[in-house]
């Protein structure tokens, strides 16, 4: 189910100043320099799809680029295409091409390789603060605070222990329970089993890293964002059709993000996601990372292929 992902465990209240630091930052955004804007990234988590998380690849590239930029600018946006499948077994190597250093704006572009050849190309900008008069934004959803609504676990259990819950969606939902995924995620209005055939192309969800990230440097924040944004965020293009329909092949074919304000990726963001269309195998969503305070912090759009196969009428969920 796009709409679940894996099980959390703390609140905010449990948090303290020594917290374990978040894997996001001690291992999987942790790059290897080999040489001059050289990096070898590793891997943390593998979906079981077995090919590499989009995710972490754009927080890698973001790393990579980021460290070629002086810490006065930050970045602003970023675009990249996904080429190749990326092989969970081997390292991926990052190159940076420092294409442009302006006085405003600098431009860094990416390219992620494996066994010879790029499997990912991306540019992101970066921009010296400035201050501006020209100013304005939507406003956020009215939701309900993540500490009133149930982690992912719990959720996942009170759909394993509905009997109409057909065996299929039964092994899908344990081994969603099983994954290791370094970010925790609180689903608003999780659909009941009666509903999961009539849902829209939209979900919202709240979501922070995992662990402890501290105020830091903004850049950090801004890579595990990246990370975070490319999590479930396809899938909401299946919403209305996965239940007469099996995915046979998913992935993202591009990524964009635009970083509007500051924020704190180990605290929670509300992402709201929607999909105004699809067709041709391919699916198109458009997300939005809120702070909790009603500030749009990054904007995101992807578009990814999706080919399915129809399903068997079944007589339960």
């Amino acid at each position: 189910m796009p709409f679940l992902q894996a099980p959390e465990d703390k609140q905010d209240g449990d948090r303290t100043p020594g917290d374990l630091r978040s894997v996001l930052v001690t291992s999987v955004l942790s790059l290897e320099p080999l040489d001059e804007d050289l990096f070898r990234g590793r891997h943390y988590w593998v979906p079981t799809t077995q090919r590499l998380f989009g995710g972490q690849i754009v927080g890698q590239a973001l790393v990579a680029a980021a460290k070629s930029v002086s810490e006065d600018v930050h970045v602003h946006s970023l675009h990249c295409y996904f080429v190749r499948a990326g092989d969970p077994k081997v390292p991926v190597l990052y190159q940076v091409e420092r294409t442009r250093t302006g006085a405003s704006f600098s431009v860094r572009s990416v390219k992620a390789v494996q066994h010879g050849k790029p499997i990912f190309i991306f540019q992101a900008s970066f921009q010296q603060t400035q201050p501006s008069p020209v100013q304005h934004q939507f406003s956020m959803p009215t939701v309900p605070p993540p500490e009133t609504l149930p982690d992912s676990e719990t959720l996942i259990g009170q759909y394993l222990r509905d009997p109409n819950l057909h065996e299929r969606y039964r092994v899908g939902l344990n081994r969603i329970a099983a994954q290791d995924v370094p970010i925790e995620i609180r689903i608003i209005n999780p659909p009941t089993l009666n509903q999961l055939q009539r849902l829209e192309p939209k979900q919202m969800f709240w979501v922070r890293a995992r662990g402890h990230i501290g105020e830091g440097d903004m850049k950090m924040h801004c890579c595990v964002a990246a990370y975070i944004s490319d999590y479930a965020f396809l899938g909401t293009a299946l919403l209305p059709h996965q239940w007469q329909h099996k995915v046979h092949f998913m992935v993202s074919l591009d990524h964009s993000m635009w970083f509007h304000a500051p924020f704190r990726a180990d605290h929670w963001m509300l992402y709201e996601c929607e999909s105004p269309w699809a067709g041709g195998s391919r699916g198109l969503v458009h997300g939005r990372l809120w702070r909790q305070d009603g500030v749009l912090a990054v904007s995101c759009a992807q578009e990814g292929v999706i080919r399915v196969k129809p399903l068997v009428s079944e007589s339960k969920l």
